[in-house]
């Protein structure tokens, strides 16, 4: 099954990139993938991973699970448990959609989340009470947000297949990369937080920072794929390191890119990129 989307909710997932990314994907490596290694290096969603699995299945695809995504998959179940139990109360308030929440009503929802003896994934909590664009990775900052109904409609779907056939490991991208970067047959896929950005949904807040991209940088080689935004000045960058004929600069010239418009919300509109280059 070909998932559109991540099954459970993760900002900055790359949906809206998937046909380009397919694209590239398609036109630039032939025979189904077939001994081919794709790396999805900051893994996420894992929906890069799943992609890239779904598009050439014959490739060995490996997610780096660094922010734990697959152990919030295994509790899907309770996570729509305890999202019933929350959307039950809420209309139980007659709390209308995007409201927010009075402070009885919180404490409410509170002693539900308190008192629910499964999983709890903030993420998802996160998803269903906070303002958009607002995200938290512990539950002690989510009781010191307000709230808001922002909760989904109807349960998430099982992610039965999401990773099949999918390489998981766990472990730090500058750890990983090393390994792999000698062959001309693997395909780099680097979606890293964006520097000087708030990394609030990545399990560590503050993993990667600028002399960790620059460690990054001084090891990719063509092929990639490397996702970034008009927030990060990533194409500056790179125009900067080619312009100055910065060590390494040959392995991104002639770079390509796909870009769109997107946002967070109402007031932080900006560009995604897409860029890539396979020799």
């Amino acid at each position: 099954m070909h998932y559109s989307q991540a099954p459970l909710p993760f900002t900055g997932q790359k949906r809206n990139f998937l046909k380009f990314f397919q694209q590239v994907l398609k036109e630039n490596i032939s025979n189904q993938g077939q001994g081919w290694t794709i790396i999805d290096a900051f893994g996420g969603s894992g929906l890069l991973a799943h992609t890239a699995k779904q598009t050439l299945p014959e490739a060995r695809v490996i997610f780096n699970d660094f922010d734990g995504y697959t152990e919030r998959l295994a509790h899907i179940d309770d996570t729509n448990r305890l999202r019933e139990l929350i959307f039950n109360r809420l209309n139980d308030l007659n709390v209308p959609k995007n409201q927010g929440l009075i402070p009885q009503e919180k404490a409410e929802i509170e002693v539900i989340i308190h008192d629910f003896g499964g999983y709890k994934d903030v993420i998802s909590l996160g998803s269903w009470l906070l303002f958009s664009g607002r995200q938290v990775n512990q539950l002690s900052d989510l009781f010191n947000q307000n709230w808001y109904r922002k909760i989904r409609e109807t349960p998430y779907p099982s992610a039965v297949g999401y990773l099949d056939d999918v390489e998981i490991v766990r472990r730090n991208a500058h750890e990983l990369l090393p390994d792999f970067v000698d062959s001309p047959r693997v395909l780099l896929v680097l979606d890293p937080p964006y520097v000087c950005t708030e990394q609030g949904s990545y399990r560590q807040d503050d993993y990667f920072g600028m002399v960790q991209f620059l460690r990054l940088m001084s090891v990719v080689r063509p092929p990639f794929v490397f996702f970034s935004s008009t927030r990060s000045e990533f194409l500056a960058y790179l125009d900067f390191v080619i312009e100055t004929k910065q060590a390494g600069w040959e392995r991104f010239v002639d770079y390509r890119k796909i870009s769109i418009h997107t946002s967070l919300n109402k007031q932080s509109r900006y560009e995604d990129n897409l860029v890539f280059k396979f020799e």
